[in-house]
């Protein structure tokens, strides 16, 4: 079961079949889904992610688990995070993030992947988490290193994605680099 963090300015909490409008919404659009693995989605394909998650996955290895990025204000899903635990070893994570471009440039994603880590690494006690980042993607570059990760590789045309190879550049954290948070 994913637990419900709350910051300043968000919940992030499971997603539900009430969810799937708000995260068609961004999730359809080309320049969401240009730097990520998968092409825009249409309304079934987000219904059918949300109806497969099953909150006992959360922490479990080798799938994919997403949740939502909420306002506060008003719950409104702006966003999605996704976890996944390593499937040879449960010490290790990969993270990710989208959201909905109206909502970004505002540090809703620096607030939401500092929830996500101080829970991955805090709470939960993983040893390193990481995050796969196209390098074109230069605002998540950035946000990567605000929130405090570490660039640890940069591997050439390492990817085979939509139809063509791409480079990866993969952030981290450890457990024993993370501070303690608040957030939880």
């Amino acid at each position: 079961m994913f637990y419900e963090l709350k910051t300043e300015r968000l919940i992030i909490r499971s997603l539900t079949t009430a969810d799937a409008a708000a995260m068609h919404a961004y999730r359809s659009k080309v320049e969401v889904a240009r730097f990520q693995s998968w092409h825009p989605q249409s309304l079934e394909q987000v219904n059918e992610l949300i109806r497969a998650l099953k909150p006992e996955n959360f922490n479990a290895t080798g799938e994919w688990y997403q949740v939502g990025i909420t306002l506060k204000e008003n719950q409104k899903l702006i966003g999605d995070l996704g976890i996944q635990i390593n499937s040879t070893d449960s010490r290790l994570a990969e993270i990710g993030i989208t959201i909905h471009p109206q909502y970004q440039n505002k540090a809703y994603g620096k607030e939401a992947l500092s929830a996500l880590l101080n829970l991955l690494l805090n709470k939960l006690g993983k040893h390193r988490v990481t995050a796969s980042v196209d390098p074109r993607n230069l605002a998540s570059m950035a946000l990567m290193q605000r929130v405090g990760l570490r660039q640890e590789g940069h591997f050439v045309k390492s990817l085979w994605i939509k139809d063509t190879w791409v480079d990866d550049v993969i952030f981290a954290a450890l457990k024993n680099d993370w501070p303690n948070s608040t957030f939880l």
